[in-house]
């Protein structure tokens, strides 16, 4: 405790259950500020995962469907997630295949552009696939 006063610095207890109890002289504020700065730095670089999501209908255009196939591939080329879903309203739930064979058609499409990270699952009245860009 001396040695910490006459440096002028924190006196810290680093394991308080070993016999003796192990000390270390710092500067605590300092310490912490290192601590707090190193955190910020993690933070930064993670990655944030963005999601886009296209939505489509079981019985789709040609058109339409190379419409938001191109929108699809400007967000995997920007490096987004896709989700892409097809919404089933009042009786055309009965036609899931069709919904079907539009998200593979569209994961066929975008094969060069990203990989498939969920295959076409249906929830309620929403059959969903999501798609992550290629690196």
């Amino acid at each position: 405790m001396a040695l910490a006063e006459e440096q002028e610095l924190d006196l810290v207890e680093i394991s308080p259950t070993a016999n003796p109890p192990v000390c270390k002289i710092m500067d605590y504020k300092k310490f912490l500020y290192e601590q707090k700065k190193k955190q910020k730095e993690i933070k930064a670089k993670t990655a944030k995962v963005i999601v886009k999501e296209i939505r489509l209908g079981p019985n789709i255009d040609d058109h339409d469907f190379n419409f938001k196939l191109k929108h699809a591939i400007n967000f995997l080329q920007d490096g987004a997630k896709v989700k892409v879903e097809v919404f089933f309203k009042g009786r055309s739930i009965i036609y899931k295949e069709k919904g079907e064979i539009v998200l593979l058609r569209f994961a066929q499409e975008l094969e060069d552009y990203g990989k498939v990270e969920r295959l076409p699952k249906l929830e309620g009245k929403r059959m969903i696939m999501i798609m992550t860009p290629k690196k």
